[in-house]
């Protein structure tokens, strides 16, 4: 196994755990740890297809990442409101 192959397994298994830790209820699908792994995992998996690229893989991940990225921008831009607002914050 190369270098590029082991980190797209890194990048699959930062998704499958975020993904089962949900599941199983021990991690908020909307917290910014689920956010940052599944993006961390889908960027890379991006990298390992730098080696072998596949358009549809590539698409898919690349989707993946933009959409936790949304995710951590929308909690970041609702934690900012409510401290304008004074209100507390959110968990």
């Amino acid at each position: 196994m190369g270098p590029f192959d082991a980190i797209g397994l890194a990048g699959v298994l930062c998704i499958l755990i975020a993904y089962a830790a949900a599941q199983l209820r021990r991690l908020d699908p909307t917290g910014v740890t689920s956010l940052l792994m599944n993006f961390g995992g889908a960027c890379l998996i991006m990298v390992s297809l730098s080696r072998a690229f596949n358009l549809s893989a590539f698409l898919m991940e690349a989707s993946w990442a933009a959409v936790a990225i949304f995710g951590l921008a929308r909690r970041f831009w609702e934690r900012a409101r409510a401290r304008s607002e004074g209100k507390p914050r959110a968990p």
